[in-house]
């Protein structure tokens, strides 16, 4: 079984990648360079060059505040995109694992969102990606999977979390917003994950598919600080107001885990023990 990854040349695309290689899985990898997902034709020709049975869709517009001024290339990326590899996974007969975000949710809440709540996106990026989710679940009932993640970090691309380290070897105090909570996500498990997920073929509907717990931006920034042997005191809370922006972020989302054992698959691990594993691959 041939599985294909857009959007290979990311964060999480990397990860997939390795990981698919690792297990030594027949897989397609192609960057944005090599595949846009916002070409029909391009697509089509992919398919038809590769024949896919499994796609992994991680191509993604993630600009949260251009987006506000560029709603027309999010939509094109976040919902064209997916409703074209939708489209044609169900003409071949192929499966589509999608990923998409916990901004879909407006954040109101300080409970853990189930996977079946209805989603309220309160920036364009958010509504961008709401598209995208109903594209694939709306064409592929039974052969598609939205997979929802946030606060990603990892071996490849930027991510606050190499921010942190970064700004850890440095001096001086560092002010982190302190007010927006989320869980943060190593992207090697997101990627073991989509791995169970593409193992388990009669898995499909909406995962959340996080690291377990919760934590703001400056709990995660001061776990950095102490994992690399700086003062962690040197992190210092601010209000996500300090900082501005266009658009507006949701105070809080925290994603449920319940489908991975309706699945029969293993929920993902807290968050601090996946940063632990990970600080030691970023460098």
């Amino acid at each position: 079984m041939r599985w294909l990854v857009t959007g290979a040349g990311g964060l999480l695309g990397h990860e997939v990648t390795a990981a698919l290689a690792a297990e030594g899985t027949d897989a397609v990898g192609l960057d944005r360079r090599a595949l846009d997902v916002t070409d029909p034709d391009a697509l089509a020709a992919a398919f038809a060059r590769h024949r896919p049975a499994l796609v992994v869709n991680c191509a993604a517009y993630t600009a949260v505040e251009v987006a506000e001024t560029d709603a027309a290339r999010a939509f094109r990326v976040n919902g064209d995109g997916p409703r074209h590899l939708a489209a044609l996974c169900a003409r071949h007969g192929a499966r589509l694992l999608h990923l998409s975000t916990d901004y879909v949710f407006p954040g109101d809440t300080d409970s853990p969102y189930p996977e079946n709540h209805p989603t309220a996106p309160r920036n364009t990026y958010g509504r961008s990606k709401r598209a995208g989710e109903r594209a694939v679940l709306g064409l592929l009932p039974d052969r598609g999977a939205v997979v929802r993640t946030a606060w990603l970090h990892g071996e490849h691309g930027r991510s606050f979390v190499r921010t942190m380290t970064e700004r850890a070897r440095g001096h001086g105090p560092v002010d982190v917003v302190a007010d927006l909570v989320g869980q943060p996500t190593w992207a090697a498990d997101v990627a073991r994950c989509l791995l169970a997920l593409g193992h388990a073929p009669e898995a499909s509907g909406v995962f959340h598919a996080t690291n377990a717990g919760r934590a703001s931006w400056y709990e995660l920034a001061r776990e950095v600080f102490q994992l690399v042997g700086a003062d962690p005191d040197r992190v210092r809370p601010v209000a996500a107001v300090a900082f501005g922006g266009r658009a507006p972020r949701p105070r809080c989302t925290v994603l449920g885990h319940d489908r991975w054992q309706e699945v029969g698959l293993p929920a993902p691990r807290h968050w601090r023990e996946a940063l632990a594993e990970a600080m030691g691959r970023i460098g």
